[in-house]
């Protein structure tokens, strides 16, 4: 078994202060992926951010979570089961946003949990199949 890291896991870390490794280190007996998904979004992030020092400390983390995870592409294989979550949901009337759709795709793919942020990520859990793990700070 595994984790899949997910946007809101990565920026609870991001803002914890510590280096990433440190906080990452509880979970080095459990393999650690990255959807390719959330490193755009994490990019979008360090694209947005106010000034270039806030953006160069958050390209830092992309880095060292590259450096750490390594990054899942978005294949055919996740693609179709990216449609068949999307299909289970749309007949439930239960959509959830298609990044997160991505990441749960991923996922099930290689049959990893979700590792999310403090606040949970509710819309994950009712996907049928896909296990989550709220971040513990």
């Amino acid at each position: 078994m595994g984790l899949i890291l997910d946007t809101s896991a990565l920026v609870a870390l991001e803002r914890a202060r510590a280096p990433l490794t440190e906080v990452l280190a509880p979970l080095s007996e459990e393999e650690v992926a990255v959807p390719a998904i959330v490193v755009a979004e994490l990019l979008a992030g360090v694209r947005l951010a106010r000034d270039a020092r806030r953006a160069a400390r958050r390209r830092s983390k992309v880095d060292a979570v590259l450096a750490l995870a390594p990054v899942i592409d978005f294949s055919v294989e996740i693609a179709e089961i990216w449609a068949d979550l999307f299909a289970a949901l749309e007949r439930q009337g239960s959509r959830i946003p298609a990044n997160d759709l991505a990441v749960a795709a991923t996922a099930a793919f290689l049959g990893f949990t979700i590792l999310v942020g403090p606040q949970d990520e509710e819309h994950f859990r009712r996907i049928e199949g896909v296990t989550v793990e709220t971040l513990k700070q």
